[in-house]
């Protein structure tokens, strides 16, 4: 999933951000890219790689992901909270992403997916 364009994503995707600094709800993609802008743009040198990828069902993915970057504010590097570890789970219909949870703590996400690391 590349975020350079968003032809993966379904038009009425619904963006969840259920934790971190600030957690929010977009639907749409514009409202989408500017949540993800917004996100982005509080930190400086981000640099996002997936590190497992787990198929939970027909319909969703769950990524594992190390995310690294300084916090513009606070001067926070994300390798410090949590090691970096945060995680996405995509639900997907058609060949579209319709739902894209991004998790800031991997932990949380693993319990409320109720899997283990």
């Amino acid at each position: 999933m590349a975020f350079s364009s968003a032809e993966w994503a379904d038009p009425g995707i619904e963006f969840v951000q259920p934790d971190g600094p600030e957690p929010s709800r977009a639907t749409g993609l514009a409202e989408m890219a500017t949540a993800w802008r917004k996100r982005l743009n509080a930190f400086a040198g981000v640099r996002v790689e997936a590190e497992e990828y787990r198929e939970l069902d027909d319909s969703r993915v769950f990524v594992l992901v190390r995310s690294r970057g300084v916090a513009q504010t606070s001067g926070i590097d994300l390798g410090q909270v949590a090691g970096g570890r945060t995680a996405l789970l995509a639900s997907l219909r058609d060949g579209k992403v319709t739902r894209l949870v991004l998790y800031f703590d991997r932990d949380r996400a693993l319990a409320d997916l109720g899997l283990e690391g």
